[in-house]
């Protein structure tokens, strides 16, 4: 939202309330607009659309308190007439005569002005950004800081056991980078940029309007403070260039599918020596043929015999750094889970899961008649099993008689 805006726009005109209002009722009027105007509501409604946004916009500013209090003094020294000074002595100027200062002047909309100018020059500056740099009093304004690099993101799969464990892995992007030629500086190998002698190297131009100095970047360097004449023949004079580079991630351990990591610094370059943006890591993680991961836990499945469930047995099964033996009492029922600590995920932290083993009794399909044999001397050697509540239950569907109820 550029300047301009809060110097045109009626937030409270757009919301319904008076100037006055609290900070609950702007709130109320625009849920009540908010769900009368939603897009969902109005679909290729494009005159809801518009409202939708500027009911959005004033609300922003307006249940802001700071923003509010910005917004509202900006708009009363404007309105005011604050801002109407005496024209400068000369030809057409009487004693006395007041020229109103045009906001089409400030924003670039007025005579001899450029459209959009504004927006560059003061575009989403607060209250004292502005007035500091219409009151400068005529000295010469600041370089332009030097711009941060953009943040660039990459993807990198991993196997199961390298997100558990961490890995040190190649990753090749190709995207901009500073130029090895120049190292930067836009100039031809034997030659560097000169100051720019339009704006001195500052890279603002400062003009006098009335009584009134406003600072823009210098077109001549565009906003640099230098000059390139004998350009770099490798990146043409930008200082940077798109290359492929090859950098080596290191992934911590413990890393989930879907997780992005920040690496600072490893992003675009900065421009003017700026500081280079960020790389962002993308983690995506191939699922394995045995393991799981619930939150910080190993899970696995590991199948065992009837006899081996009934009678208790010592299991060998893996871990991602070895193997382990895990005791199956006597008596383990189909589904259940044994827990071995400190045999899962260590993240950063240093916290470290556990294993958890889910036991899964195996019914055989077939079995040979020795073994079917010895099956039914079990069964006939051992009690029933305990349905006395099922048959009771039975009984009361059923009834004494055994006939089913209508």
């Amino acid at each position: 939202m550029s300047t301009k805006d809060w110097l045109e726009k009626d937030f409270y005109a757009v919301l319904g309330v008076a100037k006055s209002a609290s900070t609950d009722e702007i709130k109320k009027a625009y849920r009540k607009l908010a769900r009368e105007l939603h897009p969902d509501r109005n679909p290729g409604n494009k005159e809801a659309e518009a409202r939708f946004k500027d009911v959005s916009e004033a609300y922003a500013v307006l249940s802001d308190e700071s923003k509010r209090k910005e917004y509202d003094e900006m708009r009363a020294l404007f309105g005011s007439g604050a801002f109407r000074r005496s024209a400068r002595a000369g030809a057409g100027a009487g004693a006395g005569g007041g020229v109103p200062f045009d906001l089409g002047d400030l924003f670039g909309g007025g005579a001899g002005g450029t459209a959009g100018a504004g927006d560059r020059r003061f575009g989403g500056a607060g209250f004292s950004d502005l007035f500091g740099s219409i009151f400068s009093g005529g000295g010469t304004g600041r370089r332009s800081a030097p711009g941060r690099g953009r943040d660039i993101e990459a993807e990198l799969t991993l196997s199961f056991a390298e997100s558990v464990q961490g890995v040190t892995m190649p990753l090749t992007l190709r995207a901009p980078g500073v130029c090895e030629t120049c190292h930067g500086t836009g100039a031809a190998p034997g030659s560097k940029p000169r100051t720019c002698p339009a704006c001195r190297g500052s890279g603002l131009i400062t003009s006098n309007q009335g009584a009134f100095s406003f600072s823009e970047p210098c077109r001549e360097c565009q906003g640099v403070g230098t000059l390139v004449e004998e350009k770099c023949p490798e990146c043409r004079g930008t200082g940077g260039v798109t290359k492929t580079r090859t950098l080596n991630v290191r992934i911590p351990p413990g890393v989930n599918d879907g997780q992005r990591i920040r690496l600072p610094g490893r992003g675009e370059p900065g421009e003017r020596g700026g500081a280079p943006g960020d790389l962002y890591v993308l983690i995506k993680v191939k699922p394995d043929d045995i393991f799981q991961r619930k939150d910080d836990d190993l899970v696995l499945t590991v199948p065992v015999t009837f006899a081996e469930a009934v009678l208790g047995t010592d299991l060998r099964v893996p871990t991602l750094d070895g193997a382990v033996t895990v005791r199956v009492p006597p008596g383990t029922p189909s589904g259940r889970t044994l827990r071995v600590r400190g045999k899962g995920v260590t993240t950063r932290s240093g916290r470290t899961g556990d294993l958890l083993v889910t036991v899964d009794v195996q019914v055989p399909k077939d079995l040979s008649e020795d073994a079917r044999k010895a099956l039914q001397d079990f069964a006939d050697a051992t009690p029933p099993a305990p349905r006395e509540r099922l048959e009771a239950a039975l009984r009361r569907t059923t009834g004494q008689s055994g006939r089913s109820r209508p």
